[in-house]
């Protein structure tokens, strides 16, 4: 069965900073190819691994101005165009009335566009997920390299995990 992970080396950290300091020298050694793994978010670790800002919010927001127009023009139609009824003197087209109707419509198309672009952008779902460490959605951290991004030297890589306070470095078949 084939999957979508790369083979590559792993480092395992047990302490925040040192982590952060070491995914800093990862990158500023030319591997870019870099996947840090935590249980938590790491502040810094964007600037450190040089992460660019994720295209979701743009995402988001287009696609909950789709919504808005979308509502303005279903509760249009429905109330002018398709089935106008003049209703005690109110105006086909009454916008207070619909804001209900507009606003949900916004909410519902920006929240489901979220979850599909956080779903493409991530690559998800990932089949067959090797296990690095069993406390890394705990208490540990670890630094993934990929053997396709950049320079791969296994004892470069090795020394360099070392140097930086990793507890255990390992060789990873399919990530």
């Amino acid at each position: 069965m084939s999957n979508n992970y790369d083979s590559g080396f792993a480092g395992i950290w047990d302490d925040e900073q040192t982590f952060l300091a070491a995914a800093r020298k990862c990158y500023d050694a030319g591997y870019t190819q870099v996947d840090a793994v935590s249980g938590y978010p790491i502040h810094g670790m964007e600037e450190a691994l040089h992460i660019k800002r994720s295209n979701i919010p743009y995402v988001t927001f287009i696609a909950g101005l789709i919504g808005c127009s979308s509502g303005l023009l279903f509760t249009w139609w429905t109330s002018a165009v398709n089935w106008p009824i003049n209703i005690g003197g109110k105006p086909f087209f009454s916008l207070p009335a619909f804001i209900p109707v507009i606003f949900e419509l916004t909410i519902l198309f920006a929240a489901l566009s979220s979850v599909a672009a956080l779903f493409v952008y991530c690559r998800l779902p990932k089949k067959n997920p090797p296990l690095l460490h069993k406390d890394i959605t705990c208490h540990k951290f670890a630094l993934f390299v990929s053997q396709k991004g950049g320079p791969y030297d296994e004892a470069k890589l090795s020394e360099l995990f070392k140097s930086t306070g990793a507890i255990e470095v390992k060789k990873v078949a399919e990530y």
